[in-house]
């Protein structure tokens, strides 16, 4: 992919308590040729922000922790002011890959699709922890419920989103139950998408920061009560 269409794409990881992790993660987008790595922290009392800026980042930064759907949003209006024509969002753990990138953001580059989904479940399911993928599993099903959709994936963290799309996105849900609010949205902007095939690490430092299961009656309260209320 030629430089100058990467310099277009803008890749926003939320980052919340992640000083242990973040400055690889950056290193290796800007490394992979990804240059416009925005973070955002999202009130972290540590020094993921100094981190983040250390390793090459924009940082962002929130005041108060207000969860990932806000700083996924404040992070991708940041994105749109500065002229982005391809979104990312990317995880501060060390799950994503930036090899999987270029099959993300190609097919938004080339005026394809407006919204390419990430998938651990086309060619990489075995890498996902049986309870994992039970709990994704049922959040698939209610996904496709919610919002017409049927994908293979629910909640993975990494996507790629138009400017198109990414102007018409309101995420109002503050925290985990964004991810299903994005989808619902993508639904109703009846824009084309599709999913493409990436890996996600389970390292132990992912894992000890991962939701639980329990997490996930949550995320399905918050998300059936900001339904209710928006």
């Amino acid at each position: 992919m030629p430089s100058a269409a990467r310099a277009g794409v803008f890749v926003v990881i939320a980052a919340y308590r992640e000083a242990p992790a973040i400055a690889s993660v950056v290193r290796e987008l800007l490394a992979a040729d990804w240059p416009r790595v925005v973070v955002v922290d999202d009130g972290s009392d540590d020094a993921t922000g100094a981190e983040a800026a250390a390793a090459g980042a924009m940082v962002l930064r929130h005041v108060l922790n207000r969860g990932q759907g806000a700083a996924l949003q404040t992070g991708i209006a940041f994105a749109l002011r500065r002229g982005a024509r391809v979104i990312v969002t990317f995880d501060a753990d060390g799950q994503h890959r930036p090899e999987d990138l270029p099959g993300l953001v190609a097919p938004v580059l080339c005026g394809e699709v407006d919204v390419v989904l990430g998938s651990r479940f086309l060619g990489h399911e075995g890498a996902v922890p049986w309870r994992r993928r039970l709990l994704l599993r049922a959040a698939r099903q209610f996904q496709r419920w919610t919002s017409g959709l049927a994908l293979t994936d629910a909640h993975n963290g990494l996507r790629a989103l138009s400017e198109r799309m990414a102007a018409r996105l309101c995420l109002r849900m503050d925290r985990m139950a964004h991810a299903s609010e994005l989808v619902d949205q993508v639904a109703l902007s009846g824009l084309p998408w599709r999913e493409v095939s990436v890996h996600v690490a389970y390292t132990d430092y992912a894992r000890a920061k991962g939701q639980r299961g329990w997490a996930a009656v949550r995320v399905l309260r918050d998300y059936v009560v900001g339904r209710l209320l928006g």
